[in-house]
């Protein structure tokens, strides 16, 4: 298994991002790595408002409120910040997909969300030299049948 470096979180404030919070906490705790709970935010009336009429003290005062609601959740899933892990919080402006998989996008990285079980396993290094042609093919996973495992035998049914 790679060596995990950060383990990511999302962190809206909802129930299942409490969990996986608290999750993320033991699993950050194991590996020894630091914790990197993230909050996406998008302003109220959504960026085409904020882009129609941009107002730098708006912006930071949703920023602002963002922080804010972010360490409102981090109280809500601990009451105080885990005693002896390294915990980065992060508060990116967008939705919450693309921060999250920008949040985890280095070689250590290790994702956790709340709003449905996903294990995405990244690919090979090896892979990314070799996109096509016959190394390529090794990546692919197959399901193996009992005639390729054992050539010729026929297992008995049992």
């Amino acid at each position: 298994m790679p060596t995990v470096l950060r383990v990511i979180v999302g962190a809206s404030g909802s129930p299942a991002s409490l969990r996986a919070l608290r999750y993320a906490q033991h699993l950050a705790h194991d590996y020894d790595a630091t914790l990197v709970p993230v909050l996406a935010w998008l302003p109220p009336c959504g960026d085409l408002a904020d882009r129609r009429t941009p107002d730098e003290e708006l912006r930071r005062i949703w920023a602002q409120d963002a922080h804010q609601q972010l360490q409102g959740t981090l109280n809500l899933a601990w009451g105080t910040l885990p005693v002896g892990l390294s915990v980065w919080p992060l508060v990116r402006r967008g939705q919450p997909g693309p921060v999250l998989a920008g949040a985890a996008r280095h070689p250590g990285d290790l994702l956790v969300v709340g709003a449905c079980p996903v294990l995405v396993l990244p690919v090979p290094p090896l892979a990314h030299q070799a996109p096509h042609g016959a190394l390529a093919r090794a990546f692919w996973r197959r399901t193996l049948t009992a005639d390729q495992v054992s050539p010729g035998k026929r297992r008995a049914a049992a």
